[in-house]
């Protein structure tokens, strides 16, 4: 099923309270690949202090796809793994960007929605599972983050979900995703 935002997209760059808010927390991550605790209990995600720019998100989604005619505006690129994958909010659906699918391009070509709302990716997180995890290796690739899951308390408007739940609602909802997106390539 291909889908395309159906929505007015405005130039809303506004950053959302709950993405400022993970701006504070210190994203567990150890990058020694011989180190044991690197495989469990890391995410994977470097958090932006605002949204990239309609410009840097045309050119990223052009370079990413090879076609020159899409203009990314139904994106807000909000963070990014350690490999250069990025992690935006996908405006397809009436409402606040809170409301927006939350998606993720790897560097590597893997591609997937990892949240069907802000809400529920604060809680993906919450559960020791980041957006390039999410896509790559599923809801058991985490291990629960106190700080973020005060984050969600607060932020996310949704009440607590497990990263497995999250994963589901969103692939439910949005299963053809990553066959759109391939759509876009040239």
């Amino acid at each position: 099923m291909a889908y395309r935002a159906r929505v007015e997209i405005t130039d809303d760059r506004e950053f959302p309270a709950a993405l400022a808010a993970l701006t504070a927390i210190d994203f567990p991550w150890n990058y020694d690949e011989n180190d044991e605790a690197a495989s469990s209990g890391n995410i994977d995600y470097e958090p932006y202090e605002q949204f990239e720019s309609a410009e840097d998100t045309r050119d990223w989604i052009r370079a990413w796809t090879g076609n020159q005619e899409l203009d990314g505006a139904e994106f807000r690129v909000f963070g990014q793994d350690g490999t250069g994958g990025l992690a935006a909010l996908w405006l397809v659906r009436p409402g606040p960007l809170e409301a927006q699918p939350v998606v993720f391009f790897g560097s590597e070509g893997a591609v997937g929605v990892v949240a069907p709302s802000l809400g529920e990716f604060l809680w993906l997180l919450a559960g020791g599972v980041g957006p390039q995890e999410a896509v790559e290796f599923g809801a058991e690739s985490g291990v629960p983050h106190e700080g973020l899951r005060a984050v969600a308390e607060k932020h996310s408007g949704v009440a607590p979900r497990t990263p497995a739940e999250v994963l589901a609602a969103a692939r439910a909802e949005f299963p053809g995703f990553a066959e759109t997106v391939e759509s876009w390539s040239r």
